[in-house]
């Protein structure tokens, strides 16, 4: 058992009893089996449970457009495939879709996300959106993407018009609606959330985080994820935007900034100095050849950092396994240095880390924390021989090695299903409407079977 608690405590072999959403004890097997008698005992000889892993960054309606958008960096990516994509998704297509990234996260351990949803974004669909993720099983927020009017930056990087349904002041009331009917104590919270720094009006942001101090939440933004971003920003403004974030008195540690890539040393200070979340995203930031996130400087500076998957069209897999990985692999690349990251810090960004970036209180296993587990297989090829735990749980397991997930207390994945979604019906009727929204967004020459 990992238990990526304060200690680091590494049971072998080791017990946790849980009584309803909580865990009230953890330790030595024998010690906490005498001592405590349960309704249900899981026997995971030959496993590893680990605390559920928080995705920080994602976006689940991306789900029916997986494998799309190759060889494309992050402005013609979203201009060509993602924009055009987005503004066809009906409804339905965002409830299924949204229903499927929930089972793929789940059934690899996942049992915490931040899905930034942004297409489309009426309360009901974006409510409807929640209320899929939560009776898939998981805990967490859909971030409900604002744009407001066109800006100048909008504009000149060519986005379309149909982005723009609502007015400022209409996206704040339609977020605020939505974070009322879906309070602060559901399993699955609304966060308001701006969608890009770079070129949504600054009174959009000013306003989301006012709504997120007035609901006791947090909020969500893309943050200098592209080079050209913080050069955008500097020359329509005069200032970078987590300087102005500073300034405006909007970054603290309700703020959560997914991809940071792209900071200079102020701006990490700040993030740092603030206490402000940051979601690294390794895959998709590779996949786009965005950029390598300055991890080591941000978390020196007190940033909290957690990973991100960020959704099937850019991470193509919501498999924190592969983030953990990417994320020691991208940064040992990009300082030539092989302890830069060591797994063990993998693991925490992807448990104890991305609980405190969400503000769960989970990631950890330990008396009174959120009953969130993941129990991962230890007894197959590519697992075996086993020497250190937390080294074969990072760099060897895989999304599919996860046996069983709990998410607030109840078991949500088991013997290879989820408990409840009906997932036959679920891939049947996703991989219909995916067909069906391609060629209605336009995109259908992105599916040709071989591209150069």
């Amino acid at each position: 058992m990992l238990t990526v608690d304060t200690e680091r405590a590494v049971y072998e072999p080791g017990s946790v009893a849980i009584t309803g959403n909580r865990i009230i004890a953890v330790g030595p097997a024998a010690e906490i089996n005498s001592q405590w008698q349960a309704a249900r005992t899981v026997d995971c000889r030959g496993r590893a449970v680990l605390p559920g892993f928080t995705d920080g960054h994602t976006h689940l309606f991306q789900s029916l457009a997986r494998g799309l958008g190759e060889g494309l960096s992050i402005l013609p990516w979203l201009c060509e495939f993602m924009w055009p994509y987005s503004i066809a998704v009906d409804p339905e297509d965002a409830r299924v879709a949204a229903t499927l990234g929930a089972v793929e996260a789940l059934r690899s351990g996942i049992t915490t996300v931040i899905d930034n949803h942004y297409a489309p974004t009426d309360p009901d669909t974006v409510l409807a959106v929640a209320h899929a993720v939560e009776t898939a099983g998981l805990r967490g927020a859909v971030a409900r993407g604002m744009v407001g009017h066109k800006t100048r930056i909008a504009a000149a990087r060519g986005l379309p018009d149909a982005l723009f349904r609502y007015s400022v002041a209409e996206e704040l009331e339609l977020t605020r609606e939505c974070m009322r009917l879906r309070p602060r104590s559901s399993t699955v919270q609304i966060w308001p959330a701006p969608l890009n720094l770079s070129y949504v009006d600054q009174d959009l942001v000013r306003g989301a985080a006012g709504l997120a101090a007035e609901f006791g939440t947090h909020w969500h933004t893309h943050c200098s994820e592209g080079a050209k971003d913080p050069a955008d920003y500097l020359e329509a403004y005069g200032i970078r935007p987590v300087e102005w974030l500073a300034r405006e008195g909007l970054l603290d540690a309700r703020a959560t900034l997914a991809h940071a890539v792209w900071l200079d040393e102020a701006e990490i200070k700040l993030i740092g100095g603030h206490g402000a979340g940051v979601a690294h995203n390794p895959a998709s930031n590779a996949y786009l050849a965005s950029g390598v996130m300055r991890l080591r400087e941000l978390r020196e500076a007190g940033a909290v950092v957690a990973l991100g998957t960020d959704g099937p069209s850019a991470g193509h897999r919501q498999d924190m396994f592969e983030v953990m990985k990417q994320t020691l692999f991208g940064q040992r690349l990009h300082t030539l240095d092989p302890a830069a990251v060591r797994c063990e810090e993998a693991l925490e960004l992807a448990t104890r880390e991305g609980g405190r970036y969400a503000g769960t209180g989970g990631g950890e296993i330990r008396p009174g924390a959120p009953a969130d587990l993941a129990v991962v297989a230890l007894d197959r090829p590519h697992l075996t021989p086993l020497h250190r735990t937390v080294a074969t749980v990072v760099y060897s397991a895989r999304g599919s090695d996860v046996d069983m997930t709990i998410v607030d207390g109840r078991v949500v994945f088991e013997d290879g299903r989820c408990l409840f979604v009906d997932e036959e019906a679920l891939l049947a009727e996703a991989q219909e409407r995916a067909q069906r929204l391609v060629q209605r967004a336009g995109i259908g020459p992105l599916r040709s079977s071989w591209r150069h």
